[in-house]
């Protein structure tokens, strides 16, 4: 039932139930759990599992992305569009999720098929699981205005739910390569392996994304959220929002960086360090990250989300930066050490973006008169998306221009080319991100913009 929020203080009002909560949280762990599989694994699995080269993988990645970040702005006309009795982002997870855990479990499925088959194959599940995850994924973001009003709240949602998303890309990056040498018979490039975990996987995403549709409520409910916005009406949400803006910058940019890193971890390992099995033991590490996941509410509310999530990301420029020590004297101890800074800084980042976003939906709504959550948000998955796609085409170009051949003992330009994905490109992204936070000044007209928008709903709800 929608609630009435306008008539308490913005600070005190729309205090979620810890089950809702969890529930919340579950839906980023269900998302992790498939798609940092796919994100992580998904590159190695083409060139050493299925047989497609690293630079028909990349040129992949780079067209698939293309083709299908203009989906996240289709998802979020499509969210504001929805009135039904479950709300507007909730029953996505209702319609969505089986075709979803589906196409997860296609991506690494390897019919018999000739070189240009494999390919189709690839173009049209790989499209398929990013367009479907988009229609489980955005809807995460943007009922999170719709969750609570309360700008604290929203910090602890979302970094519950970050807490939760982490914990899933741990555990998925950690065991996926041991469950599928077990379940293939020993071999982590078993095509048998590769099927029945994914399969697994998504059966569990399934069950999770049950839970959350279940047990959440959209009860923040305004003029604007009570009926369809036309898009063009819904693009004015957009106008001047320069906070949106910086937001979807930096989603970009570092998930292109955080991309490149991820798909080659285990190829350094494996070739440069000379140890696949270490990956695992690295890619566990994200675990560190919940420590800063953890504090971020208590960090924000001392310093500011601005000033947090910069100093999260310096903490992983640094963290790149002792990682390239590491790298140049093959020290594993100095990786480790560079890995769980790198986490740190990367804990503060990403639990941040989606309450940056929520908080851009109402800075929208407070300069334009539109509230628009669904297109507002939606470009999170544009943006972060199109970083993916285009860190994976970088990926897969330095490694085809250096000289990468898959399962041979590699040349020196390529092992350079390696490191190239796994210390710079990321740096780069970070560094950059922490450049356009400096632009970025919500934190100083939060509480007027609050208290104007707390006004303007009691108004329209008496009006209603």
């Amino acid at each position: 039932m929608s609630q009435n929020v306008t008539d308490v203080a913005p600070e005190q009002k729309n205090q979620v139930p810890w089950k809702e909560r969890f529930s919340y949280s579950l839906s980023d762990f269900a998302c992790n759990l498939s798609f940092q599989m796919v994100g992580t694994y998904l590159m190695i699995f083409y060139t050493d599992t299925f047989g497609i080269s690293a630079a028909a993988v990349g040129t992949l990645f780079l067209v698939a992305r293309i083709v299908d970040a203009f989906d996240g702005p289709f998802w979020g006309i499509m969210i504001d569009h929805t009135h039904t009795k479950y709300g507007k982002s909730r029953p996505y997870w209702l319609w969505f999720s089986i075709p979803f855990a589906v196409f997860c479990v296609l991506v690494f499925t390897t019919p018999n098929l000739s070189l240009t088959g494999k390919l189709i194959w690839a173009y049209v599940t790989y499209i398929g699981v990013d367009i479907l995850y988009s229609s489980v994924n955005i809807p995460i973001t943007s009922i999170l205005p719709s969750l609570t009003s309360n700008p604290q709240e929203r910090v602890t949602l979302s970094t519950i739910r970050q807490f939760m998303g982490t914990a899933g890309a741990t555990i998925i990056t950690g065991i996926t390569l041991g469950m599928v040498a077990w379940l293939g018979g020993g071999s982590t490039t078993s095509k048998r392996g590769w099927f029945i975990w994914a399969l697994i996987v998504g059966i569990i995403v399934v069950i999770l994304f049950a839970i959350v549709f279940k047990n959440t409520h959209e009860r923040v409910q305004t003029k604007s959220s009570r009926q369809s916005i036309p898009i063009k009406e819904s693009l004015k949400a957009l106008k001047k929002n320069w906070p949106w803006a910086i937001i979807i910058f930096i989603n970009f940019i570092y998930w292109l960086g955080m991309q490149t890193r991820s798909q080659v971890t285990v190829y350094f390992f494996k070739y440069n360090m000379h140890n696949a099995g270490l990956a695992s033991l690295v890619l566990s590490l994200q675990l560190v990250a919940l420590v800063a996941v953890v504090l971020t509410p208590l960090t924000s509310k001392l310093i500011g989300k601005r000033n947090t999530m910069l100093g999260g990301m310096l903490l992983a420029c640094v963290g790149q930066l002792l990682l390239d020590l590491g790298a140049s004297h093959l020290s594993v101890g100095m990786i480790v050490f560079a890995t769980i800074v790198g986490y740190l800084g990367t804990g503060y980042v990403s639990g941040l973006i989606a309450v940056m976003l929520a908080d851009a939906v109402d800075y929208g709504e407070w300069k334009n008169g539109i509230r628009a959550e669904g297109i507002v948000t939606s470009f999170s998955s544009f943006s972060a998306k199109l970083g993916m796609g285009i860190g994976g085409a970088i990926t897969g170009a330095i490694l085809s221009s250096t000289g990468y051949v898959a399962n041979h003992a590699q040349s020196a330009s390529a092992l350079h080319g390696i490191e190239m994905n796994y210390i710079w490109v990321p740096l780069l992204g970070f560094a950059l991100s922490a450049i356009a936070l400096l632009f970025y000044h919500v934190d100083g007209i939060e509480k007027k913009m609050q208290s104007d928008l707390a006004a303007k709903h009691a108004k329209e709800n008496a009006e209603a």
